[in-house]
């Protein structure tokens, strides 16, 4: 039984930086706590918000950290790092080895490999937010497996016009009509 709220993967880092964890939730928090405490720092010291880019490679090295040495296990998640900076929007994927990856859309988690294939199809640079809320919620129902799979809860949080480029959720009702339309494109049957 999902007791609906208990289980969230995406936490707000900064006011201009989101992040989603995929893998051991609590790892996945430790992850998110070094990124405040980095974001927090950066300002502090320079006196403006961090950088996704920067952002993401202190992260990526403190990951890279905890598998050099054999009296600390590695981290059991990967993260995707969102950020609006003076450079515009960035995604970053963090690994657990510690590698990062610059994306325009990725995935991590479970269902990764299928999740990609269906993200190269679309023109993510021609897309708006809302068209993309849509495109992702179609995605991450038709790659949830209901026979093999627990049962999910669906996030979504978002940084561009409609947020003030501040990461937010996104509205209750857009991810509900989301949800709908996703369930409905199922149950459809498929063209050929």
């Amino acid at each position: 039984m999902l007791v609906e709220g208990t289980c969230k993967r995406l936490m707000t880092v900064d006011e201009h930086v989101g992040i989603a964890v995929a893998g051991l939730l609590a790892d996945g928090r430790q992850l998110v706590n070094r990124a405040r405490d980095e974001a927090a720092s950066y300002r502090e010291f320079y006196g403006e918000p961090i950088p996704g880019k920067v952002l993401a490679e202190r992260l990526a090295g403190f990951v890279h950290a905890y598998t050099m040495y054999w009296s600390v296990r590695p981290f059991g998640s990967s993260v995707l790092v969102a950020a609006k900076d003076k450079d515009g929007t960035s995604l970053w994927v963090i690994e657990p080895s510690g590698l990062t990856y610059n994306y325009l859309g990725a995935a991590i988690g479970k269902g990764k490999q299928a999740s990609k294939v269906e993200l190269e199809k679309l023109k993510l640079s021609e897309m708006t937010c809302r068209e993309a809320v849509n495109a992702v919620a179609r995605i991450i129902y038709s790659v949830h497996d209901d026979v093999k799979d627990k049962d999910f809860e669906l996030e979504l949080s978002w940084i561009c016009e409609e947020s003030d480029w501040k990461h937010q959720k996104v509205p209750s009702d857009l991810v509900q009509k989301a949800a709908q339309e996703a369930k409905a494109a199922l149950e459809e049957p498929a063209e050929d």
